[in-house]
């Protein structure tokens, strides 16, 4: 039995692909315009808010750092942070960065391979507990430059360059609802809120880098951390740990007095 079939005529074919070449240009073109809008509204500098305004965020951050319930929850952005630093750490020492986990219980893993002695392993072993404090340091100073926005769409960045060393369900799950809340904030809310926003984050950075440290010593004191950052430094060089502890805490409380000042205009 024959089997018949029709052909399209090449007019149809042409007006079939002109129409796809138009939507495709259609798309870019919107790209193109979402991303000019994001690129405009980062690199605009924009008035600092009142006084108060940042005290206030500042105070809500201490509170959410210290009311342990709450802190429970939010220390999972440290988490994030301290991650991310570890993962830096690596590829700028030359180390091939294999992944990162996230855990509920606010722990996480990162994941590199190279020599496992050296510089280089002890920088990516130190930046962790550092790293919280030192991004909340460089948000100071962009905020010190009045670009808030930019600091919501940088972190945003940063985010998603570190969704993609994920490795796990729940880290997912946190990067995608932090990114998300972020981007929410960047790009629904009025700039006076978002501004808000960029300080209330700073200040949590800054604030809540100091109080894992200090949770570290706690737990190293009970026994309850043999295979944390600091004894593995206190393996890799032979200094006790307690002297990277105590490192890690003048980074942390060095970053917060510097970022501070910054934010709050007082020369030093």
């Amino acid at each position: 039995m024959a089997r018949m079939t029709s052909a399209a005529s090449p007019t149809n074919v042409q007006t079939g692909v002109t129409e796809t070449a138009d939507g495709f240009a259609g798309g870019l073109a919107s790209v193109g315009d979402v991303l000019a809008t994001i690129w405009t509204s980062a690199t605009t500098s924009v008035p600092a808010p009142q006084q108060t305004v940042v005290l206030a965020m500042a105070g809500i951050a201490l509170v959410v750092v210290l009311l342990s319930p709450v802190w429970r929850m939010t220390r999972h952005v440290i988490t994030i942070a301290h991650e991310g630093a570890h993962a830096f750490g690596a590829l700028v020492t030359g180390r091939r960065l294999e992944g990162i986990r996230l855990h509920s219980d606010t722990s996480g893993l990162t994941v590199s391979r190279g020599r496992p002695r050296g510089p280089g392993m002890v920088a990516t072993a130190f930046a962790g507990y550092v790293g919280p404090g030192l991004i909340g340091l460089g948000a100071a100073w962009l905020l010190r430059q009045g670009y808030a926005v930019g600091l919501l769409w940088l972190l945003v960045l940063l985010l998603a360059l570190l969704l993609l060393q994920i490795r796990n369900w729940f880290g997912l799950w946190s990067i995608l609802v932090s990114g998300t809340a972020l981007v929410f904030v960047s790009w629904v809310l009025e700039p006076h809120v978002q501004s808000a926003v960029a300080y209330a984050v700073t200040w949590f950075l800054l604030l809540g880098a100091v109080r894992p440290v200090l949770e570290l010593q706690t737990q190293r004191a009970r026994g309850q951390a043999r295979t944390s950052d600091a004894d593995q430094l206190a393996r890799l060089t032979a200094v006790p740990g307690l002297l990277w502890v105590g490192l890690f805490l003048v980074v942390t409380v060095g970053s917060l007095l510097l970022g501070g000042a910054w934010i709050l205009g007082v020369a030093l």
